[in-house]
């Protein structure tokens, strides 16, 4: 009995690796203060969400969605083509992000939220 449930815990390991992943992501935009840092933990929490929507898509024992004599099973080809335009969205958003980062950089010598904010109520 213990075995069968552990087995069908351990059996989904692409889902515990997404929330580690993905709260590893958000540990590190609260925590950090640095930018550069808040962008990269939004980059991992992102990179989860994307491994979480793939292995949701796959189907066992699919095959690709085209017509063929023998063929019962397709796998649903949505997911995989969500992913890609995230994948698109996520990197323009990222370059985005970095760029402002240079800006903040350019106009308050610094990149740690803290130091910004204590600049921000002097002024």
């Amino acid at each position: 009995m213990i075995e069968s449930v552990l087995d069908s815990v351990l059996g989904l390991y692409n889902y515990w690796v997404v929330i580690f992943l993905m709260m590893t992501g958000f540990y590190i935009v609260i925590s950090r203060g640095n930018l550069i840092k808040k962008v990269i933990g939004l980059n991992i929490f992102q990179s989860s969400v994307f491994l979480m929507y793939i292995t949701m898509g796959k189907v066992s024992g699919g095959s690709a969605p085209i017509v063929a004599e023998g063929v019962e099973v397709y796998s649903n080809p949505l997911p995989s083509v969500l992913i890609l335009t995230a994948i698109v969205v996520g990197v323009a958003t990222t370059a985005v992000a970095l760029a402002l980062v240079v800006r903040i950089r350019e106009a308050y010598e610094t990149i740690e939220e803290d130091e910004i904010q204590a600049q921000d109520g002097a002024r």
